[in-house]
């Protein structure tokens, strides 16, 4: 690449905003913390060429990118909106990392936003008026949902949009994150030799790390210090949701957050005034592990994220004076919907799940929040924050010439598509690469085991993973399998009737993986065999 200050991209600024108690659409989280960002770099407020804003979940209108534009009073050359994954953030991040170092961009902005609270007051609202003026006593203005006018075209979209799961998912109904990871999990119990409720107690210590730095952050939905007990143990208020996952160990999706970044070229900071704010990117990579869960050939690790922290290091190592390894980085945030995925990240990185530098720079999604998409925003934005500020820059995790470098990955789907960025202090000396991860996609697309929808005859097959979901008495509604036949094909399976559900759900997560179910010929079900 090159050392030219056009072409150094760096993160000069970032904005976060929380709602608690005002109904608000995602475009006011969105502008707010746009607005927020803004003003720690105002002179880069009319250079603004590109708005990208990451998948709503939440409803907003065809056009948000724009929609916010108009709300900064900016007139970008571009605006976007990226398809559904929690990687985008820091994909689009590195995209427009890219972009700087190629000499095709200036300066972009990056959001996003999920106003899940706000939408759910107004449906309560809705219900109780019975038909009514949905928010009594409040006018219809902007901080009502919005509206677009039909004839309002939509922001072209950018990013990877094949679905999360297939049709072996689909046939039995496992299509949900809070089902797909804790089925993850269950490998990795079985892995460590845990019985379920030794292993809740296990997740509640990797997490009681998370509830610390969020009760300090203050965008964080919640901020209770929780004890490793707090967390694992079954309760009225923290029930089992799909085994072995209690409800504090799940992502919490209800909250009003939003964040934002300003990622420019460093000549274009230092014409703003504002180049002693400059946080480097110093690399990123990206790979996607096999499409469809089912088809993995194990669900207990990530090759992809691997792939990419390979790759990252390497790109950044071809920047340096010594090559940089993961002992290197300072400052950590490994996605963290679920535990399953901060645990595949922290092995496929070579990060002890006690390492003293923490996995998480937010809180995690479960404290700190998940709004949909964007979480690795926030991620972002407090790990480049803290980059900045140079926290601990003489301590564990700093490079070579007292470099403070940050780790951030982005996960979309269920543990599928990965990416990674690296941030740093300082310049890298030979300017941002991205990572290269072509030879070992290829190798871990070809590792898809072949799936099948239904057997052909009756027969054994052997449990690969599993979970127990749960009602809120704690009576178990499904047990989905995933399970290799005797000829190595997997398949997605559901429980054959209510006897086989109650059956399975009354046996220990740890009973299951491991054993052998009667698999149905010609239908995606199982029954247990006796004994």
């Amino acid at each position: 690449m090159t050392t030219d200050p056009e072409r150094i991209p760096v993160v000069i600024a970032s904005g976060e905003s929380i709602e608690r108690s005002e109904l608000v659409t995602p475009i006011d989280l969105m502008e707010r913390a746009c607005e927020s960002a803004l003003e720690e770099a105002p002179l880069l407020r009319d250079g603004v060429e590109r708005i990208s804003v990451v998948n709503i979940l939440s409803r907003s209108v065809p056009a948000p990118a724009t929609a916010l534009a108009e709300r900064l009073g900016l007139r970008p050359r571009r605006c976007e909106v990226t398809t559904i994954g929690g990687n985008s953030p820091q994909w689009l991040v590195t995209r427009a990392a890219s972009d700087i170092a190629s000499g095709s961009l200036s300066s972009t902005v990056i959001a996003g936003a999920e106003s899940i609270r706000s939408a759910r007051a107004r449906r309560t609202a809705r219900r109780r008026s019975s038909g009514r003026r949905p928010l009594h006593g409040r006018p219809a203005d902007r901080h009502d949902e919005e509206v677009a006018p039909p004839e309002a075209p939509a922001d072209p979209v950018v990013g990877d949009a094949l679905p999360g799961v297939g049709p072996a998912e689909t046939a039995i109904g496992l299509v949900l994150p809070v089902h797909i990871y804790p089925m993850f999990e269950s490998v990795l119990a079985d892995r460590a030799g845990h019985r379920a409720a030794e292993h809740r107690q296990a997740l509640g210590s990797l997490l009681a790390p998370f509830t610390e730095v969020a009760s300090r952050n203050p965008f964080a939905w919640f901020t209770d210090r929780l004890s490793p007990e707090a967390i694992a143990t079954p309760a009225a208020n923290n029930r089992i949701v799909s085994e072995p996952y209690t409800k504090r160990m799940t992502a919490f999706l209800g909250s009003d957050q939003g964040a934002a970044l300003i990622v420019c070229s460093l000549a274009a900071a230092r014409r703003a005034g504002v180049a002693d704010r400059a946080v480097f990117i110093w690399s990123g990579a990206e790979a996607t592990d096999v499409r469809f869960p089912v088809a993995r050939p194990d669900p207990g690790r990530s090759p992809a994220i691997a792939a990419a922290g390979r790759a990252l290091l390497a790109a950044a190592s071809s920047t340096a004076a010594r090559p940089v390894d993961i002992d290197d980085v300072g400052v950590l945030d490994l996605y963290s919907c679920f535990p399953s995925a901060v645990q595949l990240a922290a092995e496929a990185l070579g990060i002890a799940l006690d390492d003293s530098r923490g996995l998480t720079s937010t809180g995690g999604l479960p404290y700190f929040g998940g709004p949909g998409n964007n979480y690795t925003t926030h991620g972002i934005a407090a790990l480049t924050e803290t980059v900045r500020r140079g926290d601990h820059l003489d301590g564990p995790g700093t490079g070579s010439g007292g470099v403070r470098l940050g780790l951030a990955t982005g996960l979309g789907w269920f543990v599928t598509k990965h990416a990674l960025g690296l941030y740093g202090s300082a310049p890298p000396p030979k300017g941002f690469h991205k990572g290269d991860t072509s030879v070992e996609q290829a190798v871990i697309d070809a590792s898809a085991i072949d799936v099948t929808l239904v057997a052909g005859v009756s027969a054994g097959a052997e449990v690969v993973a599993a979970t127990i979901v749960r009602d809120r008495d704690g009576i178990a509604t499904d047990v989905p399998l995933i399970a290799r036949l005797r000829d190595g094909r997997h398949m997605a399976l559901g429980a054959a009737d209510h006897d086989t559900v109650l059956t399975a759900g009354a046996l220990d997560l740890s009973d299951l993986v491991g054993a052998t179910v009667f698999v149905e010929a010609n239908a995606p079900r199982y029954r247990l065999l006796p004994g």
